[in-house]
C-alpha cells in the first residue's frame, strides 16, 4: 500500500513539473531577493523554525557579494556583527581548513571579509542549507495580490515566471523583499522614491538644493588577476567600437593617469588592495578621479525598469567598462607603456565561469526607496549633541559605522575629461537604524531591508551589504514574531526583537569592547539601545579610529562601555534615572561606593529588568 501511494505521489510531482502546468508553492515567510539582505532574511527566520522559501530572479545567489564585491565595505572589525558576522567567520574558516590558519592566503582574507567570489557563494550555500532553506533560482516576479484588512493591506501571494515561461503561485504568511531595486514593494503598492530630494525636505546639507530625478551611478566590480596561471585575457565585449574610447587617448597623453591598475588614485581601473586570496583583485570606480567606471544618467531607467530594460543597460556598462580595458590592452594608439601594463591583467580563469568570467550582476548602488514609517535621512546618523555618539534611536535594531557615501549622481562633461557630480563622503560616528526602515505604513505582512525607507542621502549611508544583512536578519526575526503572535509588522513588539537579535549576535548600538563573543554582549547591547551609554564621551576630534589601511580603521574612539571602571557618582545617578523608568528597583542596584563596577550595575540591572526575552533560546 505504501509502495503504491508512493508511486503516484512521485507521479504527481512530475506532473508538477511539466511546462505549461499550473505550479504552486507555500512557505511560511516567503524572500523575494537573494542578495546578502535577502540571504541573512531567510536564514534569520528558518531558525526560528519557520519554513522559508527564498526566490531568486537570476541563476546566482549573493548578490553582489558573489559576483565581485569581495572587498567588504566596513570602517572597523567592532562594527561586524550579526549575520554578516557569522557569514565572514565562515569564510576565515574555509581559508584556514583549506590551507592552513596561518598561510598567506588565509591573512589575506582579512578575517574572512575579503573572500574571493566562488568561496563566498559557497559559505552562502551552506548557510541556507544548514536552516534548510528553498531556494528557487531564475524565478522572476510577474505580479502580487493583495487584499485589504481593515487599515491595512496585505499579501496574499506572488506569481512569478521561471526561465521556461512557467509560473508558479507562491503564496506565505509573511513576505520580504530582499532586491536592491524593491521590486516586490513596488508590486504591492508601496509609496517609493526614485532621485534626490531637495535640501528643505529633511534639512539636509548633503541633499542639492532643489529636488531632482539624479541617482547614484552604477558600475561593474569586476575580479582581475595578474597570475599567468590564472588569467584569462578579455575579448571585446558585443558591440565594441574603437571610437567609443579613443577619446582617453589625450587624457592618458596628460599625465593624470599614471597606470592602468593601481590604488587609490592616479588610475582607470582601482585594483583594491590588500588583494584577495589567491593574487585576485577586486575594481571599482575611482572616487573623484580623472577617469570613472561609474556611469551617472546611463541607469536611470533601471530602478523601475522591465527585464528587456535592465538588459540593455547591463549590456551598456559591460560593453564601457570591458571594452575600455580591451582598447587599452589591444590598440595601438595606446602609448606602449600603458598598454604593456593593461595586458599584464586578465579575468580569473575560475570565476563567473559560466558567464565568460566576468561578474554576472551590475553593482545597483541605489533604486527604488521605500517611503515607510520611518525616513532614515542625514540627521539620523550625524553626533548626537556634546556626544561622541550618533542620534539616539531606541527602537534600532541594527547599526553601523560607514557614514554617507556617494559616487556621484551626473557627469558633467565628455566621457573622459568631465568630471562627476554630486558626489560625497561624509564621515559620521557609528550609528543606529531604527525599526521604521523596514515596514510600510499601510502592508501588514511585508518588510523591506534592502529597498529601505530614505532618503538619498540617508541612504548612501545603509547602502552596504553588510549593513543590509544586519536590516535583513532583523526583518526575519521580525517576521517570525508577527507569525507567531499573530501580529501585523507595524505591530511587532520591537523591544523583543531587540532581544531575539542580540541573542543571534546582532547588536542594535556600536560598543566597540563588548563583542558578539562576549558574556556581556546581550546585557550591554540592551543597556545602551535604551539610552544608558549616551553621553558617556564627549565627542572626539575624530569619528573613526587610527586608519589600519585604505578605509578600514581601528575601533571608533568615545565608544567603548569599559565595564571595568568603578561606577562613580555622577554617572550612577544618571544610570539610576534610567533604571526608574525601566521599572528597575534601584534600592537593589548596587551603588556608587567606589567598589561596584559599571558592569556589576548593568548586570544587576539586567536581572531585574521586567522585560524578559521570550524568543531569545531558539
Amino acid at each position: 500500500m505504501r509502495s503504491c501511494f508512493s508511486a503516484i505521489f512521485i507521479l504527481f510531482c512530475m506532473t508538477l513539473l511539466l511546462p505549461g502546468t499550473a505550479l504552486a508553492q507555500t512557505a511560511d515567510v516567503v524572500v523575494y531577493g537573494a542578495t546578502p539582505g535577502g540571504i541573512a532574511a531567510a536564514v534569520a527566520a528558518a531558525k526560528d523554525g519557520n519554513s522559508v522559501l527564498l526566490i531568486e530572479p537570476t541563476d546566482r545567489i549573493g548578490g553582489l557579494v558573489t559576483s565581485g564585491l569581495s572587498h567588504t565595505d566596513f570602517h572597523s572589525f567592532e562594527s561586524l556583527t550579526g549575520s554578516f558576522l557569522d557569514f565572514s567567520r565562515r569564510v576565515l574558516a574555509y581559508y584556514e581548513q583549506t590551507y592552513g590558519k596561518d598561510s598567506p592566503l588565509t591573512i589575506a582574507s582579512f578575517r574572512g571579509t575579503f573572500g574571493e567570489p566562488k568561496v563566498n557563494l559557497t559559505i552562502f550555500e551552506q548557510m541556507l542549507a544548514e536552516q534548510h532553506v528553498s531556494v528557487l533560482k531564475n524565478c522572476r516576479l510577474k505580479s502580487a495580490e493583495l487584499s485589504n484588512e481593515r487599515e491595512l493591506k496585505k499579501i496574499k501571494n506572488l506569481v512569478c515566471r521561471q526561465k521556461n515561461g512557467d509560473e508558479i503561485t507562491v503564496s506565505g504568511k509573511m513576505f520580504i523583499d530582499g532586491t536592491y531595486e524593491g521590486d516586490l514593494m513596488a508590486a504591492a503598492g508601496v509609496p517609493w522614491k526614485v532621485g534626490r530630494e531637495g535640501r528643505d525636505e529633511y534639512g539636509e546639507s548633503l541633499a542639492p538644493e532643489q529636488p531632482d530625478g539624479q541617482l547614484q551611478a552604477y558600475n561593474f566590480r569586476l575580479i582581475a588577476t595578474q597570475d599567468p596561471a590564472l588569467r584569462v585575457m578579455p575579448v571585446a565585449p558585443p558591440g565594441y567600437r574603437r571610437e567609443d574610447f579613443v577619446d582617453i587617448l589625450p587624457v592618458l597623453a596628460s599625465g593624470k593617469i599614471k597606470k592602468v591598475f593601481d590604488y587609490p588614485l592616479g588610475c582607470i581601473y582601482k585594483a583594491q588592495t590588500p588583494a584577495l586570496p589567491n593574487g585576485k583583485y577586486d575594481l571599482n570606480d575611482v572616487s573623484r578621479g580623472d577617469v570613472r567606471l561609474s556611469l551617472p544618467g546611463k541607469n536611470l531607467e533601471w530602478p523601475n525598469g522591465d527585464e528587456q530594460t535592465r538588459q540593455k543597460i547591463f549590456a551598456e556598462h559591460l560593453r564601457d567598462q570591458v571594452g575600455l580595458l580591451y582598447f587599452l590592452q589591444n590598440d595601438p594608439a595606446v602609448p606602449e607603456n600603458f598598454r604593456n601594463e593593461a595586458r599584464e591583467w586578465g579575468w580569473c580563469r575560475d570565476e563567473f565561469v559560466e558567464n565568460g568570467h566576468l561578474s554576472p550582476q551590475l553593482y545597483v548602488r541605489e533604486a527604488r526607496r521605500m517611503v515607510g514609517a520611518h525616513v532614515y535621512k542625514q540627521s539620523d546618523s550625524e553626533p548626537a549633541p556634546d556626544d561622541a555618539r550618533a542620534t539616539f534611536h531606541p527602537t534600532s535594531i541594527a547599526m553601523a559605522d560607514y557614514g554617507n557615501n556617494c559616487h556621484g549622481t551626473f557627469h558633467e562633461g565628455p566621457r573622459f575629461s568631465g568630471k562627476h557630480s554630486g558626489e560625497f563622503y561624509y564621515a559620521t560616528p557609528p550609528y543606529q537604524i531604527p525599526y521604521g526602515v523596514l515596514i510600510s505604513r499601510d502592508v501588514s505582512n511585508l518588510l523591506v531591508p534592502v529597498a529601505v525607507s530614505s532618503s538619498h542621502v540617508g541612504f548612501c549611508a545603509l547602502r552596504l551589504e553588510p549593513v543590509w544583512m544586519s536590516l535583513g536578519q532583523a526583518a526575519g526575526h521580525a517576521a517570525s514574531q508577527a507569525i507567531s503572535k499573530n501580529l501585523s509588522v507595524q505591530q511587532v513588539d520591537v523591544p523583543q526583537l531587540q532581544c531575539r537579535l542580540h541573542a543571534d549576535g546582532s547588536a542594535t548600538i556600536y560598543v566597540s569592547d563588548v563583542l558578539p563573543a562576549d558574556a556581556d554582549f546581550a546585557v550591554v547591547q540592551w543597556w545602551g539601545t535604551n539610552g544608558g551609554l549616551h553621553g558617556l564621551n564627549p565627542a572626539p576630534k575624530k569619528v573613526r579610529g587610527q586608519k589600519l589601511h585604505g578605509q578600514y580603521s581601528e575601533a571608533a574612539p568615545g565608544h567603548a562601555a569599559e565595564l571595568n571602571l568603578p561606577l562613580d557618582p555622577s554617572l550612577a545617578a544618571s544610570w539610576i534615572t534610567l533604571a526608574e523608568k525601566l521599572g528597575i528597583p534601584i534600592a537593589q542596584l548596587p551603588p556608587a561606593d567606589g567598589k561596584a563596577t559599571r558592569g556589576d550595575f548593568l548586570r544587576a540591572a539586567a536581572k531585574l529588568s521586567i522585560i524578559t526575552c521570550t524568543g531569545a533560546e531558539q
